[in-house]
């Protein structure tokens, strides 16, 4: 057990030294903490304090701390050894959570170390593509007929973007280290807009949110406030779509771009998770499960359909490029495009996917890969990565986009351990 509770060290101290180092571009522009303040901010880091700190995370040592209830005379950290700095928080409710603490973990920096896009600014399709690449990866993202691209490269140094698409209040988040790109509504049921910042903390390797209302901590990856007031409130999911710059252009001429000024001095373009995304890596920081069916760090396009999980490998899908499918009596169609270059820099080309309900009124339909997009059998009409017909009498008509998510499958699988692998041999 001490040779594991090592090696997790061991992975740890990379991940914050790479994360850390990937913050060296990150100098505000605007203004930053004086290198004194940081380090008081900042975890204790020194490898030794760290490693009696994991090798101390046993049984004995929980807290019971129930996340309902009036808890105001008990310490929320009773017994715990803490892997982050709860005094940068405190207006955050601790007694109340729905984790166990000792999964959180720092990333390095404190928080709003990675800053998020308050304000974004948009640029025209022509004036992006002068420093854009035809094959970089962008977020699509569309709410009532205004279409916006988000690239990752910008997105990969900012992790959050709260902004308000076709009157909408939304953020669009991605977390590197779990290759996770998701869209949320900010909007609660009971009316509130919620403001979202980077904690500097991790759980199962994936970011963890913080709202500027209520101090209450987010998981990415579930949408799920899981420590603070707002404990056990879920956001709203939001479909998105990720895609190749040349597409973006090609199908949205008119379509708006996030731009490079966002207010901070940073290399966009470059690469600070360079080879990061290596089928024979592993994530920097810990998990708390791990599932041996594909590598960790495997490509998935992954839905939850009522209920039900599924993952479509990205090897997979490349051979055969097509997936008609059914899950939980929904009929699916899953689709592999090349052109689209990883962010991460090391795997150039592993394509983008499109997730649709293929049923246009009442008629289902099947789907083949043909040369310029992706042909149904039942009118021969012609359609694009998007869910657009673009030829045949199918001509103008849009598929239903699926809400899923390109991760990595040690990301997915975490929170989802219940999830089906989709193969072609059934």
């Amino acid at each position: 057990m001490l040779n594991l509770r090592k090696l997790r060290l061991l992975i740890v101290l990379v991940g914050m030294s790479i994360v850390l180092t990937a913050c060296a571009f990150m100098v505000d522009a605007v203004g930053t903490s004086s290198e004194d303040d940081q380090r008081d901010e900042l975890p204790p880091s020194d490898p030794a304090e760290k490693s009696s700190q994991i090798s101390e995370l046993d049984d004995s040592t929980i807290g019971e701390v129930e996340p309902d209830g009036d808890n105001s005379n008990q310490d929320p950290f009773a017994g715990v050894r803490l892997s982050f700095n709860p005094r940068l928080w405190t207006d955050t409710d601790f007694t109340k959570h729905s984790i166990d603490y000792r999964e959180i973990f720092s990333g390095g920096p404190p928080p709003d170390g990675i800053p998020s896009i308050d304000n974004p600014v948009f640029e025209s399709v022509e004036a992006a593509d002068n420093w854009l690449m035809d094959e970089w990866p962008v977020m699509l993202f569309e709410r009532n007929n205004d279409v916006r691209a988000y690239p990752l490269t910008i997105l990969i140094f900012h992790e959050i973007v709260n902004d308000v698409v076709g009157g909408d209040p939304v953020a669009l988040t991605f977390c590197p280290l779990c290759n996770a790109t998701i869209a949320f509504n900010r909007t609660l049921p009971d009316g509130v807009v919620l403001d979202f910042g980077t904690s500097g903390n991790l759980r199962n390797s994936d970011l963890v949110m913080y709202d500027r209302q209520t101090k209450s901590w987010w998981q990415q990856f579930t949408g799920e406030a899981i420590v603070g007031e707002l404990t056990g409130t879920q956001l709203e999911f939001l479909s998105s779509q990720i895609i190749a710059w040349r597409d973006f252009r090609t199908n949205h001429p008119d379509g708006q771009v996030l731009s490079r000024d966002t207010g901070f001095s940073r290399s966009y373009g470059n690469n600070p998770y360079a080879g990061y995304d290596s089928i024979n890596g592993s994530p920097w920081f810990p998990v708390s499960a791990e599932d041996g069916r594909l590598p960790a760090m495997e490509r998935v396009v992954a839905v939850n359909v009522a209920g039900i999980d599924t993952a479509y490998p990205f090897s997979a899908l490349r051979e055969v490029r097509v997936v008609n499918d059914e899950v939980a009596d929904q009929p699916l169609v899953i689709w592999w495009k090349e052109g689209t270059d990883s962010v991460f820099g090391s795997s150039n080309d592993i394509g983008s996917t499109g997730v649709f309900l293929r049923q246009i009124d009442d008629q289902i339909l099947t789907f083949q890969a043909v040369d310029g997009g992706f042909e149904d059998e039942q009118t021969g009409s012609l359609w694009n990565l998007l869910g657009e017909a673009i030829a045949g009498s199918m001509t103008g008509r849009k598929l239903e986009r699926i809400i899923a998510g390109e991760h990595f499958w040690f990301a997915w699988v975490v929170f989802r351990p219940e999830t089906i692998i989709w193969s072609p041999l059934g």
